[in-house]
């Protein structure tokens, strides 16, 4: 299958399943933001730290728009492949397209890592 449009590179299973582990420790000891909408926010307001996009997206329009913010704010992004995933590592029952890490609690040491892989995978 082709990759979605707004997936820009790609990103590996080790940085995906830690990407992940990042947004669960900041949904127990820091802030995160759900869903494209506060994503777009968040970002618009340079309040995030790092954004996590699923690839699975259906229509991949939703997410189009927000590759381009993140690297017009400087805001790290990495891709995970299921939607279904981010949700559950969100806490949410349902799949979620998005979320932003707007204070990454305990993850700090794992932000900076994953802000570190996105500049390589980036280049």
């Amino acid at each position: 299958m082709a990759r979605p449009i707004f997936v820009r590179f790609e990103t590996p299973q080790e940085i995906a399943d830690k990407a992940l582990q990042l947004v669960q420790v900041a949904r127990e000891t820091g802030k995160v933001r759900v869903g494209t909408n506060e994503v777009t926010k968040s970002s618009e307001r340079a309040e995030a730290k790092l954004v996590v996009m699923a690839e699975d997206v259906d229509p991949a329009e939703i997410l189009v728009h927000v590759p381009m913010l993140c690297e017009e704010k400087r805001i790290p992004y990495l891709y995970v492949p299921k939607k279904q995933r981010l949700g559950q590592v969100a806490g949410l029952s349902k799949s979620a397209a998005s979320v932003a890490v707007v204070e990454p609690g305990e993850g700090k040491k794992l932000l900076e890592e994953l802000a570190a892989s996105f500049s390589t995978l980036k280049a």
